[in-house]
């Protein structure tokens, strides 16, 4: 490599080029630590572990479908029941041991006097868990 020259009549040029002999010396120098190295990463250690029996997964709860039209028709899982029918249905419902979720589904267009009454007897019944499922308007129809 030329650093400069004695030639005092040529512009001197600044050195653009890269000295790579730096770098392959700091590539070896690693390459030969991880030769060295890598045997020491593959020794084990034997853990007993402790054995852990694992609980069962929780299955999903039952559901049952309340629907109520505009009319205050009473539909018990898209079968048509009366309100009298429905309590007595909420009271089986209610004794067993995994509790079903209710899914109440209600028109726009019902009176919250026969939702309350649903509602009151899923809760004189025992049951905790009540979801509210709406649907969402038809296109083309404000909310």
């Amino acid at each position: 490599m030329a650093f400069g020259g004695f030639d005092k009549k040529q512009q001197a040029a600044p050195m653009a080029d890269i000295n790579m002999t730096p770098l392959i010396d700091v590539m070896l120098v690693l390459l030969v630590i991880f030769i060295i190295t890598a045997p020491l990463f593959t020794h084990a250690i034997r853990l007993d572990l402790p054995r852990v029996a694992a609980d069962s997964a929780r299955q999903t709860p039952q559901t049952i479908s309340i629907s109520i039209d505009a009319a205050g028709k009473l539909y018990w899982n898209g079968n048509p029941v009366a309100l009298d029918q429905l309590r007595a249905q909420l009271v089986q419902a209610g004794r067993s041991t995994d509790q079903p979720e209710i899914h109440l589904r209600a028109s726009r267009d019902t009176r919250y006097e026969v939702i309350a009454q649903v509602m009151g007897a899923a809760q004189q019944a025992g049951l905790e868990r009540l979801g509210f499922v709406t649907d969402p308007p038809p296109p083309g129809q404000k909310p």
